[in-house]
C-alpha cells in the first residue's frame, strides 16, 4: 500500500504543481498588464512594476490553490485511470476508499503548504509590496512590524493600525524643532477623517520645555494635518490579503468599538476554508476519474475542472456577498459553499462501484 500511496501522491503533487504554475503564470500576466497602466501614467517605472507584481505572487498562488488542486487531480489521476492503473490497483486488493485515502494524504501536504504560504509568506510579501507602492507614490512613508510611519516636515507620525473607512488606531506623533530636538510627543487612542480634518480622540500631549515637561490631556481634537487621506489608496490592505492573526485583532478591535466587523470576520473564516477547499476539490475530482472521465481526453478533464472551479468560485462569492448584505453569520457564509461541494463529492463517491 505504501507503493500505491507514493505513486498516487507523486501524481497528485505533480499535477497540482503544473496546474498552479500554469494558472499562476496567466494570473501574473494579467496583473502585470494592469500595472502597465500605471507605468504609462508615469507613476511607475518598469522595474518597480515588475518587483511589485512579483511580491504579490505568494498571495495569488494561495488564492489559486483550490482550483490548481482540482485541475491537477483531474489531469494526473485521469491519466492513471486512462492507463488502467486504477484497475490494476483494485485487482491487487486496493479499494476505492484506499485509493481516495492515498490521494488525500497528498492533499494534506498541499493544504499544509497553502496554510504556510497564506499565513506567513503572503502577508510579509504584501507588506513589502505596499512599502514599494507607497514609496513610488512620492510619499515619505514606511511600514514596519505592521505599523505605519509617515514623515511630514518636522513631524513624525506612527500609526499602529489602519482601519477601514479612513480610521486610525494607536497614534503617536513626534514633533521636532529647527535644531531637530524633540519638542513634543503626542499620543491618541484613535482618529477618523471627517470632511476636512482628522478627529483625534483621547489625546495626551507632552511638551518639552527648558523648565520641564508639560502634560496636557483632551478628549477630542481636530487636526487639519496628520497624514494625507489619499495614502489609503496605496496602503490599505484588503481583508483577503491579511493573515488570520491580523484579522482576529481587527475583528476584536471593531467589536470593542461597536463598529461593523462582518467583512473582516468573514475574511477570517475564509482563511480556514481556502486550504480546506483544496481537500474538497481533490475529493470532488475522484468520482470523475473513476467514472465519466476515466477514458476521456485531457481536454475534457480540463474543461470539467474549469467549469467546477468557476462554479465553486461563483457560489463562494455569492454566499459571501449575500451574507454581508442580509446579515448572515460570517462563519455560515464562509463554510456553506464548502459543505455543499463536500456533500456532493461524498455522495458521488458512494455511488462508485
Amino acid at each position: 500500500m505504501r507503493l500505491i500511496d507514493r505513486h498516487i501522491g507523486r501524481s497528485v503533487l505533480g499535477g497540482t504543481l503544473l496546474a498552479l504554475f500554469t494558472l499562476g503564470a496567466l494570473d501574473l500576466f494579467f496583473a502585470f498588464m494592469n500595472e502597465m497602466e500605471l507605468v504609462g501614467r508615469g507613476r511607475y517605472g518598469l522595474p518597480q512594476a515588475v518587483v511589485y507584481v512579483l511580491l504579490t505572487v505568494p498571495r495569488r498562488l494561495y488564492e489559486l490553490f483550490p482550483t490548481a488542486v482540482l485541475l491537477g487531480a483531474l489531469l494526473s489521476l485521469g491519466t492513471l485511470a486512462a492507463n488502467g492503473e486504477f484497475i490494476a490497483m483494485r485487482a491487487a486488493g486496493a479499494s476505492i476508499a484506499a485509493i481516495a485515502r492515498s490521494a488525500l494524504k497528498a492533499g494534506f501536504a498541499i493544504m499544509l503548504a497553502a496554510v504556510l504560504v497564506g499565513e506567513f509568506v503572503a502577508p510579509a510579501a504584501e507588506n513589502q509590496a505596499q512599502n514599494l507602492r507607497a514609496g513610488i507614490s512620492g510619499k515619505d512613508v514606511h511600514m514596519r512590524d505592521g505599523a505605519l510611519w509617515v514623515r511630514d516636515g518636522n513631524r513624525f507620525v506612527r500609526v499602529g493600525a489602519i482601519l477601514p473607512g479612513q480610521r486610525l488606531r494607536d497614534i503617536e506623533v513626534y514633533e521636532t524643532g529647527p535644531d531637530r530636538r524633540l519638542t513634543a510627543a503626542i499620543r491618541a487612542e484613535s482618529s477618523a477623517w471627517k470632511k476636512d480634518a482628522w478627529v483625534m480622540r483621547s489625546v495626551e500631549r507632552s511638551v518639552f520645555t527648558d523648565e520641564g515637561v508639560v502634560v496636557e490631556k483632551t478628549d477630542q481634537e481636530r487636526w487639519p494635518r496628520l497624514i494625507v487621506p489619499e495614502i489609503f489608496d496605496v496602503l490599505v490592505v484588503e481583508p483577503r490579503q491579511m493573515s488570520a492573526w491580523a484579522l482576529s485583532r481587527y475583528v476584536l478591535y471593531l467589536r470593542e468599538n461597536a463598529l461593523d466587523a462582518a467583512p473582516y470576520e468573514l475574511a477570517f473564516w475564509v482563511r480556514f476554508t481556502t486550504p480546506l477547499s483544496s481537500l474538497v476539490m481533490l475529493l470532488l475530482a475522484l468520482p470523475f476519474v473513476f467514472g465519466p472521465l476515466r477514458s476521456g481526453s485531457t481536454g475534457q478533464r480540463l474543461f470539467v475542472g474549469i467549469v467546477i472551479g468557476i462554479g465553486f468560485f461563483i457560489l463562494s462569492r455569492t454566499f459571501n456577498h449575500v451574507g454581508l448584505v442580509y446579515g448572515f453569520s460570517p462563519i455560515v457564509s464562509a463554510f456553506a459553499p464548502l459543505l455543499i461541494f463536500l456533500s456532493v463529492s461524498l455522495f458521488a463517491l458512494r455511488r462508485i462501484r
